[in-house]
């Protein structure tokens, strides 16, 4: 599927990027937004699996946005 790499859609990873852009007219090449879509997912897949383990210490059977709330200040800190 073209426009699509590691399940991020380039127009998303455009405008997440472009938010923190102080020019609107600053561009993104191709390949930066293939870089940040990989960055992104990597980032999703590791919350993810960090907030399953909270789930299992707690002895949940599903993964709830409390475990991702207390998953995301040591994972911030990791990035």
């Amino acid at each position: 599927m073209e426009g699509v790499s590691a399940g991020f859609r380039k127009e998303l990873v455009s405008k997440l990027l472009h938010l923190h852009f102080k020019d609107e007219k600053t561009k993104v090449s191709g390949d930066a937004l293939l870089l940040v879509a990989e960055l992104l997912k990597i980032f999703v897949v590791e919350a993810a699996t960090r907030s399953a383990r909270q789930a299992q210490a707690e002895d949940l059977a599903c993964v709830g946005v409390d475990q991702l709330e207390k998953v995301l200040p040591q994972l911030l800190l990791d990035f």
